[in-house]
């Protein structure tokens, strides 16, 4: 009898173990909660690979961020979703359908590693979307309505086990103008979300990360301008970091690329907060310097990813300022992004070289300009100094 119950209370707890989200999901609720532009996307979705000669439009990988977005800590959950039409389109100009970005996402099929029922080694195919709903135009407009989807349960299951995650920018998303920009910009948040500053892989590898079809750019010299060139320009301009790549030949041929992604530093970051709060318009000749310099972007919501851990009190970011003293005891808040982003630098030294460096400016930041500069800095102080 009492091995029977321990069986029983095995089973069940098993049971609880497999309907329990990974860390992914946990930070999800815990930024859908807090709300802004900041949200996560899971890992294993960033990583999916398309199949091969398959990809997504830009307008319909911005639709699915959104989706995950919408669908926050719930995303795994065997239920319907919902967004606002106008949620879509806000923040950018489209004249596209939704109805063809959704059946898009609907043909559009992705493969991971798997097993066979027999124990052998295979592929699974599947796709992201198992069933959606678009409420039909009416007199209010065509943003006036809704969506509704389910993630297929191949997709839940990804998500649901999914310990890593990106941290990404609602805005930034929207800002992108080439599909491949935006993956390599996942792909960067996440690289540096795991402290891993360097991509590395052959062209087939490439091509399978970025959803580059192998029917075009097929001579190098057009994929490093079409492709690399321009996703680099908005990186820079538009997210928290910078990319740079290396290319490896063997002769004259390329056969591998090496991207590294690197933190921006503080006065960066600063300038990265007015951009991302500008309209899009103008933002290309900006980041070109035919008008004013440009303004690189940042994750305004950096902070908010300690606070998922449980690291920072709850202050409100408004009225945050830089001590002049030690950061042990004046603010929680700025002492907990240094111990989750510092790398395991003493954070009173960490914070003395971000007073040097900041100098007479310091004095002009709060709230959450402030928490995204010093966040940005303490990352950059890592990927400078390495760790203690």
């Amino acid at each position: 009898m009492e091995y029977a119950e321990n069986l029983s209370a095995d089973a069940a707890q098993e049971a609880q173990a497999d309907s329990a989200p990974g860390r992914a999901m946990r930070v999800a609720a815990a930024l859908q909660a807090k709300g802004g532009e900041e949200f996560a996307k899971p890992g294993s979705i960033v990583e999916i690979k398309f199949v091969k000669g398959q990809s997504l439009s830009l307008t319909a990988s911005r639709l699915l961020a959104l989706m995950i977005l919408t669908a926050g800590g719930d995303a795994w959950q065997d239920r319907p979703h919902r967004m606002r039409k106008a949620d879509i389109r806000r923040g950018h100009k489209g004249n596209e359908r939704i109805s063809e970005m959704l059946e898009e996402l609907h043909r559009t099929l992705f493969a991971i590693d798997d097993r066979s029922w027999r124990g052998k080694k295979a592929t699974l195919r599947f796709s992201l979307i198992s069933s959606s709903r678009e409420e039909a135009e009416d007199t209010d407009g065509a943003d006036a309505g809704w969506i509704e989807w389910e993630f297929t349960p191949d997709a839940r299951k990804l998500i649901q086990e999914s310990e890593s995650y990106a941290v990404l920018n609602r805005q930034a998303v929207l800002g992108f103008r080439s599909s491949y920009a935006l993956k390599l910009y996942e792909i960067g948040s996440l690289r540096l979300h795991r402290r891993q500053s360097t991509w590395k892989g052959d062209m087939a590898a490439l091509r399978a990360a970025l959803g580059i079809s192998p029917d075009v750019y097929k001579d190098f010299a057009q994929l490093r301008r079409k492709v690399l060139e321009k996703a680099k320009a908005e990186i820079d301009q538009l997210a928290h970091f910078r990319v740079e790549w290396k290319e490896i030949r063997q002769g004259r041929t390329v056969t591998e690329i090496e991207f590294r992604f690197e933190p921006k530093d503080a006065p960066a970051q600063i300038a990265t907060v007015d951009e991302i709060e500008r309209h899009a318009t103008g933002r290309k000749a900006r980041r070109e310097g035919t008008v004013e310099s440009v303004a690189e972007m940042v994750e305004v919501g950096s902070f908010v990813k300690a606070a998922i851990s449980g690291l920072i009190a709850p202050e409100k970011s408004s009225e945050i300022v830089f001590p002049q003293g030690t950061i042990r005891f004046n603010t929680e808040t700025l002492a907990a992004v240094a111990r989750s982003h510092g790398g395991g630098w003493d954070i009173d030294l960490i914070a003395d070289a971000y007073r040097q460096q900041m100098g007479d400016r310091l004095a002009k930041l709060k709230g959450a300009k402030l928490l995204s500069s010093w966040t940005g800095f303490c990352e950059s102080f890592v990927a400078r100094r390495g760790r203690p």
